[in-house]
Formats: structure tokens, sequence, C-alpha cells
């Protein structure tokens, strides 16, 4: 396959990132500027705020990854950029920069989805790397993909069809996304923003038996029905498309957890944990940790053990009806070491492999956005400068 430095842009949400990637595989660099300060006295992500920010970040993020992957603006064979889903505003300011630096540049342009980016960020892990090295470079399809971050919950099974990825979904969240539960039940108990890295750091001193939930469970009138009609086509092992759904909820365990903060009269010890953090403007773990209480640690321990049991029980139970031999489990969700660990096992009793990005790459980043644009750029797969921002964006 031909060498090829490509340069990714991503502003979907709340960091503006830049990274040159060679060949889809070999991250020469990657830059991100935060917005937690910005929006963190919020308690979430503010769309015009992540808007202005993008705006001043973006020239000195990209000037600083091409300086630190020793590349210029003539160097560089392509750009990529995330055209969705995300916020409308923060994806503007990226497409709009892309698409002026390939027009000046006369670069190819490639538009990449946000979600395909994330399941990519997997293939930069080094142990991935390694193993299909040895393997003569082959990967094991179908692929079952699992994108769990603040804004998304969805299963992918995933094809190679003529050296490009194709995605079906076949589950996705209800309501809330993970992240945005771990998000929402951190800022109900006064806990700091953003909430999924705290609650997992603070789970581990609690007892995840302590209170019991119980995340919703779908029914699928399809699951009794196509289990049984569905049968592999062909010999390469691709479904039929009326196969069964996995589908996620969250609000409910969310809802479960402020009723049990009413019965329990915790709220005037979450006041003052508000107040005690209010002027910390990046409260450290210990900091959070000496300002909660026994019951308040149990409490986290146990929510954070229902959302990784439902999330791996529903992914596994999709990686068995689908004949899944690989099983990716990526965005910023996929950073939280109980659901590694919980994966990891349970997976390995399945004898299915599981792989994750490095943490550093499981929150939204460019260098997930370069490598998915790598199969894009030998397939000449390029937009020309009149597509647009698509917020609701799908994976296909």
């Amino acid at each position: 396959m031909p060498d090829a430095c490509i340069l990714g842009i991503e502003s979907s949400c709340d960091e503006t990132g830049a990274a040159v990637v060679r060949s889809g595989r070999e991250i020469l660099s990657n830059v991100i500027a935060s917005q937690i300060a910005t929006h963190q006295p919020y308690g979430g992500v503010v769309p015009e705020l992540a808007s202005r920010e993008h705006l001043r970040a973006i020239v000195p993020v990209v000037r600083q990854a091409l300086a630190e992957a020793a590349q210029t603006y003539q160097s560089i064979d392509a750009i990529a950029v995330t055209q969705g889903p995300g916020l409308a505003g923060a994806l503007l300011v990226g497409i709009s920069f892309a698409k002026a630096l390939a027009f000046a540049l006369q670069k190819p342009l490639i538009a990449v989805n946000h979600l395909e980016g994330h399941i990519h960020s997997v293939l930069l892990d080094s142990e991935l790397l390694e193993r299909r090295q040895s393997d003569n470079g082959t990967l094991d399809f179908p692929v079952l993909a699992l994108v769990v971050s603040g804004g998304h919950t969805h299963l992918y099974l995933a094809e190679l069809r003529e050296n490009l990825w194709t995605y079906r979904n076949i589950g996705r969240t209800r309501d809330d996304a993970a992240g945005e539960a771990f998000d929402k039940v951190a800022k109900l108990l006064g806990l700091g923003y953003p909430g999924g890295p705290i609650i997992d750091g603070l789970a581990a001193c609690g007892d995840p038996r302590a209170v019991k939930f119980q995340t919703s469970q779908i029914k699928h009138p399809d699951r009794r029905t196509a289990s049984r009609r569905r049968e592999p086509e062909a010999q390469n092992g691709e479904t039929k498309e009326d196969g069964p759904r996995f589908d996620f909820s969250y609000s409910g365990i969310k809802t479960a957890v402020l009723r049990h903060v009413e019965t329990e009269d915790l709220k005037p010890a979450i006041e003052l944990r508000r107040q005690a953090l209010a002027g910390v403007s990046a409260p450290a773990l210990a900091e959070v940790l000496q300002l909660c209480d026994r019951h308040t640690l149990d409490l986290v321990a146990s929510f954070q053990r229902s959302m990784v049991t439902d999330l791996v029980a529903k992914t596994l139970a999709a990686a068995r009806e689908y004949h899944a031999r690989t099983l990716f489990v990526s965005g910023g969700v996929a950073a939280n070491r109980e659901l590694r660990s919980t994966f990891e096992r349970e997976a390995a009793m399945q004898g299915l492999p599981v792989f994750f990005p490095s943490r550093a790459l499981s929150t939204d980043n460019a260098a997930m956005i370069a490598a998915a644009a790598y199969p894009k750029f030998l397939s000449a797969d390029f937009v020309g400068m009149d597509f647009s921002v698509e917020p609701g964006m799908a994976l296909r």
C-alpha cells in the first residue's frame, strides 16, 4: 500500500484536535486543545462556547501538529475532517478550515464519520498492530464494535469490502448515552465535570453491591422470531438484515440514583460538596475523595457496576448472535478501568478477542480521523467543496 501522510482535523464537540498519521497506522503527531475548563462551571458542554473555543484554537493546533510531525502544509498528502455527527457549530469550524486549506493547497479532502473514527482508533493500538503483523496483517471479520461515549452508545457489525469498512447498526441507546449518564450522575452528586473519570476513580473505593440498581430491559419482539429465522448467508458470514437488535437505555438508572438521593436525604451533603469544589478549576481525585462519605462511595460504585454489567452483557450477547470474530470497544467510556477489565474477563470466557484504543485515544482526537481516512484515500473517496456538516450523520 502507498505511503501517505494525512492531516486529520476533529471539532465535533469540545475538543479541537489536529494530527498527522502515516498510512493509517503510525501517529506522527496528535494535538488536542481541551475545553474542560470552559464548560466545567456549567456541568456540561455549551454549544456556542464550544464553537468559539474551536475558532480560537484551530489554527495554532494545526500548526503544532504539523511541526511535531516534521511536516509542512505542502508535504501532507491529504486532509481529513470530521463531517458528523456532532454539534453543528463546532463541526462547521473544522470543516470550513479544512475546506479552505484543501482549496489553497490543492490537496484531496476526505470527510470522515466521527463514529468510524472511534472504531479506527483501536487500529492505532500497539497490541493490535503487533498481532496483525504476526498474523500477516489480517483482522478477523466480522468485527463487532461498541462505540460508547458521552454522546453515543452504538453497536456496529463491521465487514471489509474492497478495502473499505462497511457498517450495520445492530444496537443504539434509546435515550441517554452511557457517558452522558456518567456525567449527569456525577453532576447530581456534586462530583464535578467531566463525570466519567471522577466516577471511575471513586468507584474503586466503594462497595459495588451496596445499592441495587437495574438498567432498563428493552423488549425486542424481533429477537424471538429473527433468531430462529436468521441464518448466515453464503460463505462470508454475513447476516440477513432482519436480525435482532440490542438496544440500550440509561435514563432509568439516572432517575434511580436521583430517587436514592432523595429517599436517603443526601442532598445536604451534596450541596456542601458542590460548594467546596466550586472554586477549584480542576479538582484532583484525592480532593473529591476527601469530600465523599462511605454512602456516596458505595452509591457511585454500585452505579458504575450496573452500567458496566449492562454494556458488557448486551455487547457479548450481540457477539454470540451475530457470530462476531473480533470485538472493538472504543469511545470515551472505553477508558473506564472496570469496563475494560470486565470486558477482558467475560470476552475471554467466550473465546472472543477484545481490543481497546489506548486511553489517550479513547476520547475525541484527530489521529482517529486521519486513521479512518486512509482506506478512503486508497479508494480516492474524496469530497468536493460543496459538502457540509451532518450533525446527525449515520454510519453505514
